[in-house]
């Protein structure tokens, strides 16, 4: 296993193991690489400090160089106060949940805080069936489970372009 410093076109950095170079170079050709922090397919090789070993019979780990140190990444967008738990997410989750959100609003229709009355519209064949997204309190949520209506809430964090 090898372990490489990459580098989205957007100049995020990260790592991330690969069998070998070859391995590398087949995943990132197929756009299976993906920079952690905004979806990037586009991803180089970084310079990187070489890891250098001790001699044979020498105790003691061998110290690698120091790594050129990386430039230091925005903060994620903070998200409007009482919606994310406390801590910052981690840049890996925080761009799995900004493309969570993107597909939501491409293919679901945003109904506001009419959520629950439409929900209930759909599930008794009062309105078209579709994927549906928008507000409800708590209350409201249970009320719907209760009824048999499946729901669920999503962590909705701010977009990736903004």
């Amino acid at each position: 296993m090898i372990r490489f410093s990459l580098r989205c076109a957007e100049a995020h950095e990260f790592e991330s193991w690969f069998k070998d170079s070859a391995a590398f170079d087949r995943m990132s050709a197929a756009g299976l690489v993906e920079c952690p922090v905004c979806g990037d397919t586009h991803v180089t090789k970084a310079l990187m400090a070489p890891a250098i070993r001790k001699a044979p019979g020498v105790k003691g780990r061998a110290e690698a160089p120091a790594a050129v140190p990386a430039k230091p990444q925005p903060a994620p967008p903070a998200a409007p106060a009482g919606r994310v738990a406390t801590g910052a997410l981690p840049a890996q989750m925080l761009a799995l949940l900004q493309r969570m959100r993107a597909e939501v609003e491409k293919n679901c229709d945003y109904v506001g805080p009419d959520f629950a009355e439409e929900a209930r519209r759909i599930h008794q064949g009062e309105a078209e069936a579709r994927g549906i997204y928008g507000e409800a309190t708590e209350e409201e949520t249970e009320a719907l489970r209760e009824e048999g209506i499946e729901v669920a809430r999503l962590p909705w964090v701010p977009p990736s372009d903004g």
